[in-house]
């Protein structure tokens, strides 16, 4: 899986741009965002995928949404990362809203 920096590049600076307090790092041929040192989204294969559990799993189903899979060895793994909806890339409101609710995942149990 090789690094789309110019995808990357477009998400940091143009999707997230006034949203503060958000990084990213390189990582497994991709990228991941993080904010206040909690990682709430990955690039992967030229796709954006937010963090996923039980309180925000329904957003990304009405979405039409998937998890990001990748082949490890002999068998599929399944992250608990959806694709974002390329609508969301348009309405910095309504992106705060889901990557918070990102965030929040890391506090369920």
């Amino acid at each position: 899986m090789a690094r789309d920096k110019d995808f990357h590049d477009y998400i940091l600076h143009d999707v997230f741009s006034g949203l503060f307090g958000i990084n990213s790092r390189a990582m497994f041929g991709g990228y991941g965002f993080y904010k206040d040192g909690k990682m709430f989204g990955l690039i992967a294969d030229g796709k954006l995928y937010f963090k996923v559990g039980e309180s925000n799993k329904k957003d990304y189903e009405e979405e039409g949404s998937h998890p990001f899979v990748y082949r490890s060895k002999d068998k599929n793994v399944t992250l608990n990362y959806w694709e974002l909806p390329e609508r969301l890339f348009e309405n910095k409101e309504e992106l705060v809203e889901w990557i918070e609710k990102s965030i929040l995942v890391h506090s369920e149990k």
